[in-house]
C-alpha cells in the first residue's frame, strides 16, 4: 500500500516535474558563491548568507546542486518524494493513535491540492523536508510515550531539531503532542507528559524567536507594511483560521498570491472571524465532556498555524497574510478527522459491499485531478502569474513579477509596462515596481528621463535600499551624468559595503572619468573580494588593467571570467584584443575572436577585430576583407569597420574604386582631414589614368 500511495502522489504531481525556476527559487537553489565547502560552512555559520536561516534546508540544496546542478527535474523529484514520505508517515501516526481510516488520511493528505504550493515550488522544499522530520519525530515520540525507552526519546528529539533546522514553523510539535495525549487520556500529567517535553518547548520557542528576529533583521519583515496593533493581530488571527479551514474543506480558487486584506478595527464585520473562532472553541470545549476528538483536532489545526496567524511578522505578510504552504501541516487537523468520518460514516450511511472503499477512492481521485490541474500552473513563471491574476486580479506583486518577465521577451515590453503600471495603481508606494518600470523604460528609445524619474521615486520611497541607488546610478551613467551616477553608487555602497554589483558599477563609472583608472581598478578588485566568481568584474578588471598597460594581469582576468562563464563572448573578445598585442600570440587572438563569434555571431565589433587580426597575418587578407564586410552588413554606420575595409581593399588588385567608395562613406560618418586627403589622393590617381 505504501508503494500505491507513493505512485498516486507521483502521478498527481506529474505536471510539476516539467516546472521551471519560479520567483525566489534562485535564492534557494545554491548560489555560485555558496557551492564550495566554504559555502557550506557559510550556510551554517554566516547569517545572511542564505535568504532565511534554515541551515539544514540549504545544506540539502547544496548536496542536490552538487549532484545535478541547476537542472530543475531533480529538485522536483525530491519535493515529490518528500511529500510521499510525509503521507506515509501520516498513515503510520494515525494507525499508532488508533484512528480508523489511516490509509484514507494518508491518501487525502498526499493528493490534497492545498499542498501543491509546498510540493511544486522548489523553494518550498523547506515545508516538505521539515514536514518529514516533524512527522517522524512525532511518530517516534509516540513510541517513546508507550515504551519510555531513552533511545526513542533522543531519536525523536534529534528529528525535532532537524525539523527546526529546516523550517521553524515546526516549533509547534511539542504542543501538538500534548494535544494528542490529552485526546487519548483525557488529562495531561506533569511528570509523564509535560516534563519530558520541556526541552522541546525551549528549543522550539528559541528557534521561533530567532527566526522572527532574522525575518525582521535580514529578510525585511519590518516597516509600515507590518505596523499592526494588538487588536489588528487578533482580528487577523481569527480571519486566517477561518480562511485556511475553508481552503482545506473546499480547495477552490487557490492562488500563489492571495489578496492582502485591509485589517480595520472600525469595520464591525471583521470581528465576526475571531468571534466565530472563539465560539467554535467554546462549543467544542463543551462537547469535549463526551467527545474530545473535535476539540483536539481544532487545537492541532489552530495551534500548528500559530506562527503564521499574525502575532509574529513574516516577510510574506507584505503582500498577503495567507499562503497555501503555511497550512501544509496544519491541514492534518481537518483531513484526519474527515478521513475518520469517511472510513466509519460512509458504511453506515450507505450500507453495501465496498462503500467504505469506493467513496474514499472517488474523493481521492477528485483531489488528484484538482492537484494535477493546480500543479500545471507551476510550469513556468509566466503561467503561474497569469493563473494567479485570474484568481486574484488585485495581486500587485503578480503584476510586477509578470511585468519583469515580459520586459525581457521580444515584443512584449508594452505589455510589461502595462502590468507594472497596474501594480503601481494597486500599490502606489511599491518601490520595487518603480524600479521595474524604470528598467522597462530604460530599454525604450527616448524614455531615458522617464526611467530616471521612476528610479528617483524608488529612491525616495526606499532610501535605505542599495538597489534603488544602484539602479538610479546606472541609469545616470547611461545618460552621461557620470558625477551624479558616482554619488548614487557610493550611496549604495554606504548601505551595503560588500555589494559586488555596486562596486562593479562604480568601477564602470570611474572608467569614464579621466584620471580615475586606478579607482576603477580598486572598485573591480573590491567587487571580486565580495564575490570572487563574479565574471563581469573579472572582465571589467581586465579591461582596466589592459588600459593601464598591464597586459599579463589583464589576460589572467579575462581567462578567469571565461573559466567562470565559458559562453561569455565579451570576455573572449577582450582576451583576443589583449592577446593581439602580445608578440607571437596573434593566432591565439584569432581563436578567441572566432569563439566569441560562435557565441555572438551578430557582433559587428568582433567581426571588425577579427578582420584586423587576420589582416596582420600573411596570406589572410581575403578572410580579413570578408570579416570587415560582415561587420558593415551588421552595422552600416560602423566607421572603423568601413575604414579598415577600405584600407584592406587598397591592398588588393583592382580594389581602388571600392576602397574610394568606402572612404567616402567613412568621411560622411566621421569626417577627418586624413580621410579627406586619402579621398583626394585616390580621386587624383583615377583622373591621372
Amino acid at each position: 500500500m505504501y508503494a500505491v500511495l507513493a505512485c498516486a502522489t507521483f502521478l498527481a504531481y506529474l505536471p510539476a516535474l516539467r516546472g521551471g525556476m519560479l520567483w525566489d527559487d534562485s535564492s534557494h537553489v545554491t548560489r555560485p558563491d555558496l557551492q564550495s565547502l566554504h559555502g557550506l560552512w557559510r550556510i551554517w555559520f554566516s547569517l545572511g548568507a542564505t535568504q532565511q536561516y534554515y541551515p539544514l534546508l540549504h545544506s540539502a540544496f547544496w548536496v542536490e546542486h552538487a549532484i545535478w546542478g541547476d537542472a530543475v527535474l531533480g529538485y522536483h523529484l525530491v519535493n515529490i518524494a518528500l511529500h510521499a514520505i510525509a503521507a506515509c508517515l501520516v498513515v503510520r501516526i494515525v494507525r499508532r493513535l488508533g484512528f480508523p481510516g489511516a490509509w484514507v488520511a494518508g491518501l487525502i493528505f498526499a493528493l490534497h491540492p492545498l499542498s501543491v504550493e509546498s510540493v511544486a515550488w522548489i523553494s518550498e522544499q523547506k515545508s516538505v523536508l521539515s514536514g518529514v522530520f516533524y512527522l517522524a519525530a512525532a511518530l517516534l515520540y509516540l513510541d517513546f510515550d508507550e515504551s519510555r525507552r531513552p533511545s526513542r526519546y533522543l531519536g525523536a528529539l534529534g528529528l525535532f531539531v532537524l525539523a527546526l533546522a529546516s523550517k521553524t514553523v515546526t516549533a509547534t510539535l511539542p504542543a501538538a503532542l500534548l494535544v494528542m495525549f490529552w485526546w487519548r487520556r483525557g488529562r495531561i500529567d506533569w511528570k509523564h507528559d509535560v516534563r519530558p517535553l520541556l526541552p522541546w518547548f525551549i528549543l522550539g520557542a528559541g528557534a521561533g524567536l530567532f527566526t522572527a528576529w532574522v525575518e525582521k533583521t535580514y529578510v525585511g519583515a519590518g516597516g509600515a507594511d507590518f505596523a499592526l496593533t494588538p487588536i489588528d493581530r487578533w482580528l487577523l488571527a481569527g480571519r486566517v483560521i477561518c480562511f485556511y479551514a475553508l481552503k482545506v474543506i473546499w480547495p477552490a480558487n487557490l492562488a500563489f498570491f492571495y489578496e492582502r486584506w485591509d485589517v480595520d478595527p472600525s469595520q464591525w464585520w471583521q470581528y465576526l472571524f475571531p468571534v466565530a473562532a472563539l465560539a467554535l472553541t467554546f462549543g467544542l470545549w463543551r462537547l469535549a465532556r463526551r467527545h474530545r476528538g473535535p476539540l483536539a483536532a481544532f487545537l492541532f489545526f489552530a495551534g500548528t498555524l500559530f506562527p503564521v496567524l499574525g502575532f509574529f511578522n513574516v516577510y510574506p505578510f507584505r503582500y498577503s497574510y495567507v499562503a497555501d504552504h503555511f497550512a501544509y501541516l496544519a491541514s492534518l487537523g481537518i483531513l484526519v478527522p474527515v478521513s475518520w468520518a469517511l472510513a466509519t460514516g460512509i458504511p453506515r450511511i450507505m450500507p453495501g459491499k465496498g462503500s467504505g472503499l469506493w467513496v474514499p477512492a472517488m474523493a481521492a481521485a477528485l483531489l488528484a485531478i484538482l492537484t494535477w490541474r493546480q500543479s500545471a500552473t507551476y510550469h513556468d513563471a509566466e503561467t503561474l502569474y497569469r493563473a494567479t491574476l485570474e484568481a486574484n486580479p488585485k495581486a500587485w506583486l503578480a503584476h510586477n513579477n509578470l511585468g519583469n518577465i515580459l520586459i525581457d521577451l521580444p515584443g512584449r515590453r508594452a505589455e510589461a509596462v502595462a502590468h507594472l503600471r497596474t501594480a503601481l495603481e494597486l500599490k502606489p508606494d511599491f518601490w520595487e515596481a518603480h524600479l521595474s518600470l524604470g528598467n522597462a523604460l530604460l530599454q525604450t528609445p527616448g524614455r531615458m528621463n522617464d526611467a530616471i524619474a521612476e528610479y528617483e521615486t524608488a529612491v525616495r520611497l526606499a532610501p535605505d535600499s542599495e538597489r534603488t541607488h544602484t539602479n538610479l546610478g546606472n541609469a545616470l551613467l547611461e545618460g552621461g551624468r557620470i558625477e551624479d551616477a558616482v554619488a548614487q553608487l557610493e550611496a549604495a555602497l554606504r548601505i551595503d559595503p560588500n555589494n559586488a554589483e555596486a562596486h562593479n558599477d562604480l568601477g564602470n563609472a570611474f572608467m569614464r572619468i579621466p584620471g580615475r583608472l586606478s579607482d576603477a581598478v580598486a572598485e573591480y578588485r573590491a567587487a571580486l573580494r565580495a564575490h570572487p566568481e563574479f565574471a563581469e568584474a573579472h572582465n571589467n578588471l581586465g579591461r582596466a588593467l589592459a588600459a593601464d598597460g598591464h597586459l599579463p594581469e589583464a589576460i589572467a582576468e579575462f581567462q578567469a571570467a571565461i573559466r567562470i562563464r565559458p559562453d561569455y563572448w565579451s570576455a573572449h573578445s577582450n582576451l583576443g584584443i589583449a592577446l593581439s598585442q602580445v608578440p607571437d600570440r596573434l593566432p591565439d587572438a584569432i581563436a578567441e575572436y572566432q569563439t566569441a563569434l560562435r557565441i555572438r555571431p551578430d557582433s559587428a565589433t568582433v567581426h571588425n577585430n577579427l578582420g584586423f587580426a587576420l589582416s596582420q597575418m600573411s596570406g589572410r587578407l581575403a578572410e580579413a576583407i570578408a570579416e570587415y564586410r560582415q561587420a558593415v552588413r551588421l552595422d552600416p554606420n560602423f566607421a572603423d569597420a568601413r575604414y579598415n575595409l577600405a584600407a584592406a581593399l587598397l591592398k588588393t588588385p583592382g580594389g581602388e574604386a571600392e576602397a574610394l567608395a568606402e572612404f567616402e562613406n567613412v568621411q560622411q560618418l566621421r569626417p577627418s582631414a586624413q580621410v579627406r586627403q586619402t579621398i583626394e589622393r585616390l580621386r587624383g590617381a583615377r583622373e591621372s589614368r
